[in-house]
């Protein structure tokens, strides 16, 4: 099987935003007959609303600056399904990728045939598959496993790790999750077991109850992130143990940041990630990395502060600054993240934005457009290739009422959105891609193909 054959095959298994089915049943069964490879190795699972990607890369790069061979599994992809298995910091071959597909597959398709299960496992269930397969092969030390959706059905839930991380819970995938804060936070606190260790990022008092009892149910006491104090009768005080005593700020966005932690403090850390909201993921990264000390890894003090300093991650405030007008990504996907994005505008940009906007139908369009087209001097409203794309009537019709309606205009397409973003904006300006992870990796893909194109 070649790779776009292997890619061919996942994607005829349906969209991966479209066919969600939560359950561990087909995730461990199809682990099963692979010979479970994710007991060859130790987990680290980050769930969580928004930042868990953000957390699983500085966590990455920590382990890397500590000499851990590591595998990272994260989603979704901007331009290629590889991005989504890491292994030392590099994406998994094409190759490779191909021939654990098709071992998968047919080991899908037997498990059909013999009636173990009643349909084949989904996009995201087999590309999890595939992830641990790989990292059982290249023999990692250490998984860091990115939840797909949820946490307590989420295939990556299957691999049973030992240190958790819940990243700030929002409103978000309430179709799958639950309506209220108080429901999603329940999904997500699912993976808290007996036995691991649970570092937990602030939250919502709603949230961080529900989360709160589920430690009390497992009888763990959760390592707090940020100034949180709660008293509970069975576990006492619970105060945060990984806290930011203070920072400055770069021009272009990066936190210097001093944290303090039960045994030590690591003193003006430059985040490598844009935005004050990194500080929080910092500080969780910092916390799963502290407890993996506790379960035999060496993660010295330096390569704390080095990993948090080389980490990065594409389509989060990301610049392409050697392009001119330069191009923002950052894939504020629900009101949360809008917010965080609007409050680094506000704060770092003083340029005129010309901002590309495409989301989800799903999605909270008309929240998110209202924190975040007043920032703009023109929004660009796109269509994408995915069968959960809100329609550009959908967006225009989601700006808020006193917006200048003069201000939006119509793309016919991504490759069209890019062009006309390049023509309205002067050089002095900057180009802004968000709504949506996908629109990212569109444009980011747009922008590969014309690059090869012209070589």
């Amino acid at each position: 099987m070649f790779f776009d054959e292997a890619y061919e095959y996942l994607l005829s298994l349906g969209h991966e935003t479209l066919t969600i089915k939560l359950g561990l049943d087909n995730t461990k069964k199809l682990l099963a007959a692979l010979g479970d490879p994710h007991k060859a190795f130790p987990s680290v699972q980050i769930a969580g609303t928004n930042g868990k990607g953000s957390t699983a890369v500085m966590l990455e790069s920590i382990c890397r600056e500590a000499g851990i061979r590591v595998g990272l599994f994260t989603s979704p992809h901007l331009v290629s399904v590889t991005e989504r298995i890491g292994i030392d910091g590099n994406e998994v071959s094409e190759a490779a990728f191909a021939r654990l597909t098709e071992r998968v597959k047919q080991t899908a398709e037997e498990l059909v045939r013999q009636g173990e299960l009643q349909t084949l496992p989904t996009f995201f269930e087999q590309v999890t598959a595939i992830a641990l397969l790989a990292f059982q092969e290249a023999n990692v030390e250490l998984a860091i496993l990115e939840t797909g959706l949820g946490g307590r059905l989420d295939s990556t839930t299957a691999a049973g790790a030992k240190v958790i991380a819940i990243t700030p819970v929002a409103m978000d995938h309430q179709e799958y999750l639950g309506h209220t804060l108080a429901e999603i936070a329940a999904e997500k606190a699912a993976i808290i077991r007996r036995g691991v260790t649970a570092v937990i990022a602030p939250q919502a008092q709603a949230a961080l109850e529900v989360i709160r009892r589920q430690c009390a149910e497992v009888t763990i006491r959760p390592r707090l992130v940020g100034e949180v104090e709660l008293r509970d009768s069975r576990l006492g005080a619970l105060t945060a143990q990984y806290r930011s005593q203070y920072c400055t700020a770069a021009p272009d966005g990066r936190m210097c940041v001093t944290f303090l932690t039960p045994t030590t403090r690591y003193d003006n850390v430059c985040l490598g990630l844009r935005g004050r909201h990194q500080i929080t993921n910092a500080a969780t990264a910092l916390g799963c990395a502290e407890a993996l000390r506790e379960h035999g890894f060496a993660v010295p003090h330096g390569a704390v502060v080095r990993g948090l300093e080389n980490a990065r991650h594409p389509g989060r405030l990301e610049v392409w600054d050697r392009l001119l007008p330069p191009i923002l990504f950052d894939g504020a996907h629900n009101p949360a993240a809008a917010r965080a994005l609007r409050n680094y505008l506000d704060e770092f940009v003083a340029q005129p934005i010309t901002m590309i906007f495409s989301a989800m139908r799903d999605k909270a369009l008309n929240e998110m457009a209202a924190i975040l087209f007043p920032a703009a001097s023109r929004i660009i409203l796109t269509p994408l290739d995915n069968p959960r794309a809100a329609t550009v009537a959908d967006m225009e019709s989601a700006a808020p009422s006193d917006f200048e309606r003069s201000k939006l205009v119509r793309a016919i397409s991504v490759t069209n959105a890019i062009w006309m973003a390049q023509e309205i904006t002067d050089y002095a300006g900057l180009i802004l891609v968000t709504g949506s992870l996908y629109l990212i990796g569109a444009v980011q893909k747009a922008h590969v193909a014309v690059h090869q194109s012209a070589n």
